[in-house]
């Protein structure tokens, strides 16, 4: 019920803070942006393509650092977060200037192209709306798998690159979670304090709430982070950015300031192999998915 009278809450706030001038570049300018990386530090980067859209359309990405161990950033599931992809931008940056030690990021600044470009949550398939962060499969239930060429994509991408963390960016509420955030009250896993930890560091600056996604945000089956560590014992944080979808140019500012330093600490300390004891045990709790309100 708290998770609920929070939800109903937000969709309040939001109503106002659409009002609210945004700044933020167009598909075809993220691109130039990395572009742009890889050709000042050519040392440190590589450019590379995810995949297609449903419209044909490549989704780029970019390589940082020569680590033996492969991590993820992935930012913009839903088209109209696009301060997640300032911030993914922001760390694209920050960690082409200085890689990681011992750490190769690759780094999706926008997910859902068609989304992001007309600010709408949801990516086109075959002229149906469909949302990209609850299309993957889950223990729970989801309402794909699969209807969108970028999330097979994605999932083909983390289990051929042998990703063992990740980090998926979203706004629009302060907050940094960690599986089990699906529908099920069985919200723990083995490795609580290891989550913790990574949160915890992940929070430093921004002073985010931290904790179970579920218990922060509300339980929602078919997400990228729960499909990720439940597949393949990856370590998939996500990040709730900022208080609006329609952030100023200095809420941008700020977001990437708090976050992008915090992002690299979060990554340098997040273990270097994948968890082993990934599957889930619960029961799931079908009642519970009336609590996904699809607004973050």
């Amino acid at each position: 019920m708290k998770t609920l009278i929070y939800s109903l809450m937000l969709i309040l706030i939001s109503n106002f803070a659409q009002a609210e001038v945004s700044t933020s570049r167009s598909y075809k300018e993220t691109v130039t942006f990395i572009h742009e990386l890889n050709a000042k530090y050519p040392e440190n980067t590589e450019l590379f393509v995810l995949g297609y859209s449903n419209e044909g359309i490549a989704i780029e990405g970019i390589k940082l650092g020569k680590g033996s161990v492969h991590n993820l950033v992935v930012s913009t599931h839903h088209g109209n977060e696009h301060g997640s992809t300032e911030v993914a931008l922001g760390f694209a940056e920050s960690v082409a200037q200085t890689p990681l030690d011992g750490i190769t990021m690759y780094l999706i600044p926008v997910l859902n192209i068609n989304g992001y470009d007309v600010r709408d949550r949801y990516e086109q398939a075959n002229g149906n709306p469909s949302d990209p962060n609850r299309d993957y499969p889950g223990p729970c239930g989801t309402e794909g798998p699969f209807h969108l060429r970028s999330t097979q994509a994605l999932a083909d991408f983390i289990a051929k690159e042998n990703i063992v963390a990740s980090a998926t960016l979203h706004t629009y509420w302060p907050a940094v979670g960690y599986p089990w955030g699906i529908s099920t009250l069985d919200r723990t896993t083995p490795y609580t304090p290891i989550f913790m930890n990574m949160v915890k560091v992940a929070t430093d600056t921004s002073h985010y709430n931290m904790g179970n996604t579920a218990d922060l945000v509300y339980p929602a089956d078919g997400t990228f982070e729960d499909y990720a560590f439940w597949k393949h014992g990856i370590w998939s944080i996500l990040f709730e950015l900022g208080e609006t979808h329609s952030p100023s140019s200095a809420d941008l500012e700020t977001m990437v300031n708090v976050n992008v330093p915090n992002m690299r600490k979060m990554f340098e300390v997040a273990p270097k192999t994948r968890a082993e004891n990934h599957s889930f045990t619960g029961k799931c709790s079908p009642a519970l998915k009336i609590l996904d309100l699809h607004i973050e």
